[in-house]
C-alpha cells in the first residue's frame, strides 16, 4: 500500500496554478493519486450557459456500509503581484518550518492531509466495513455554479449516499484545534436601482434627483436592526458595498442611481423573508419620493445549522486529544460548500489555521500538517470501529 506524505502532496498540488475557474491539471493529478490507493474515480465536468466549464472529482473506495466523505476544492484565488511574495506562489518553498504557496492554507494542504490520512488508514485496514469518498471541486472560490452544487445533484440522481461529510476548509483563527464549524450564515446579495428625472442642477424643481431617494433608502436599511442573534449565530448584518451614479457632469442631476449590498444572516431569516423586508422599505421610500425602482437579488446560500451528533462529538474529542485544545462549535465566517452538501448529509468543517488565506505569502505550519493528518486518520479509525 502506497503511503502518502502530506507535505510532498501539498507541494505537488500547489504547483498547479489552478486559479479559479482554471483547473491546470490539479483534478486529474489528484484522481491519479487516489486511483493508486484503490479509489474508483470519476471526473465530472459541468458547464452552464455563460459560465466556464469546471472539472470536479468524486472518488470512492468501498461499496458497502457507511460512507464518510471528505469535501474540498483545488481552485485558489489569484495570487496578485508575484513581486509582493517572498517566493513564487506556485513554486512552494519551506521556510522556518512553514510551507509557503498559494493554496497552502486554503485548501490544498488540507486535501493532502486527508489523502495521507486515508493512505495510513488503508495500510492497516484493507478490509474495513464501509466506504471513504472524496468530493473535490474546482469551483469554490468563484461563482460555485458548476462545482459542488452540481456534484450533489449528480450524487442524488445516482442515489449515492453520503452518511457523514468532513469539509476541510481552514476553520481555526489562530491555532489548530480552536474551532469546528457546524453551520454557516446565509448570504444574500442585492442591487438597488432608483430612477428619477434628469435635469439642470440650477432648476431642481424640474427634476427628481434619484440620489436623494437612494441615500434615504440606504440609511433606512442600515438603521433597520435585523435581529440580535441567538445562541448559535451572531446578529445578521447588511453592508453596502457600492454606491454608483455614473455621472461625470457637475451641473446635471442624474437620471439613475444604484447601490449594491450583501447580507450575512442567521437562521432567524430566509432569503425570501429578507427580500420581502427590503422590498417593502425600497417601495415605500421610492413611492413617497415619486421615483421608480428595481431590486435584483442573488441568493448565495441559506443559513443552516448541524446539531452536534455522535460523529461530530467524536471528532471534537479526537481534535482535543491531539491538539490539547477543546474546540468550540461555531457558525462564523463566510459561506462554504457545506451549504450544498448539507442537503444530502450532516457535515462538519475542520481544517487548518486561516490567518493567511487569500493573503500574500499564504502559508501553513509543518507541525499543523502532521497534526491535521493525525486528526483525520483518528476520525477514520473511530468512525469504522
Amino acid at each position: 500500500m502506497t503511503i502518502i506524505n502530506e507535505l510532498q502532496l501539498s507541494k505537488d498540488l500547489i504547483k498547479f496554478p489552478s486559479v479559479t475557474p482554471k483547473d491546470a491539471g490539479a483534478i486529474k493529478f489528484l484522481s491519479n493519486k487516489l486511483k493508486k490507493l484503490g479509489f474508483n474515480c470519476k471526473i465530472l465536468e459541468f458547464k452552464d450557459k455563460g459560465s466556464k466549464p469546471i472539472k470536479n472529482l468524486y472518488a470512492r473506495i468501498g461499496k458497502k456500509g457507511p460512507n464518510i466523505c471528505y469535501a474540498g476544492h483545488t481552485d485558489v484565488v489569484p495570487p496578485g503581484n508575484f513581486k509582493d511574495w517572498t517566493v513564487n506562489p506556485f513554486k512552494p518553498v519551506v521556510k522556518k518550518n512553514y510551507l509557503i504557496g498559494r493554496g497552502a492554507n486554503d485548501m490544498k494542504s488540507s486535501i493532502a492531509c486527508f489523502t495521507a490520512a486515508v493512505s495510513k488508514f488503508l495500510e492497516k485496514n484493507q478490509k474495513f466495513n464501509g466506504s471513504i469518498s472524496f468530493l473535490i471541486t474546482g469551483d469554490e472560490e468563484g461563482y460555485a455554479i458548476n462545482g459542488t452544487k452540481k456534484v450533489v445533484d449528480y450524487l442524488k440522481r445516482k442515489k449515492e449516499k453520503i452518511d457523514f461529510c468532513i469539509v476541510g476548509e481552514p476553520t481555526n483563527p489562530n491555532r489548530l484545534g480552536e474551532m469546528i464549524k457546524i453551520g454557516r450564515r446565509g448570504s444574500l446579495s442585492g442591487k438597488i436601482e432608483i430612477a428619477g428625472i434628469q435635469g439642470h442642477i440650477a432648476y431642481p424643481h424640474l427634476s427628481n434627483n434619484p440620489v436623494n431617494t437612494l441615500v434615504t433608502i440606504c440609511k433606512k436599511l442600515k438603521e433597520t436592526k435585523l435581529d440580535r442573534g441567538n445562541k448559535d449565530f451572531q446578529p445578521s448584518n447588511l453592508e453596502f458595498t457600492s454606491i454608483n451614479v455614473d455621472n461625470k457632469a457637475h451641473n446635471v442631476i442624474p437620471a439613475r442611481a444604484r447601490a449594491q449590498f450583501n447580507i450575512r444572516y442567521n437562521n432567524l431569516h430566509t432569503s425570501s423573508s429578507l427580500k420581502k423586508k427590503i422590498n417593502s422599505i425600497v417601495k415605500k421610500i421610492s413611492k413617497k419620493n415619486k421615483c421608480k425602482y428595481k431590486v435584483n437579488y442573488i441568493s448565495n446560500g441559506e443559513a443552516f445549522l448541524t446539531k452536534p451528533n455522535k460523529t461530530i462529538l467524536m471528532a471534537k474529542k479526537i481534535i482535543k486529544k491531539i491538539t490539547r485544545i477543546d474546540p468550540k462549535f461555531s457558525t462564523t465566517g463566510g459561506t462554504s460548500d457545506a451549504r450544498f452538501i448539507k442537503k444530502i448529509s450532516p457535515c462538519l468543517e475542520f481544517g487548518l489555521v486561516n490567518k493567511t488565506m487569500h493573503r500574500v505569502d499564504e502559508c501553513v505550519s509543518l507541525v499543523d500538517l502532521k497534526r491535521l493528518t493525525r486528526i483525520y486518520n483518528g476520525i477514520l479509525v473511530e468512525y469504522f470501529k
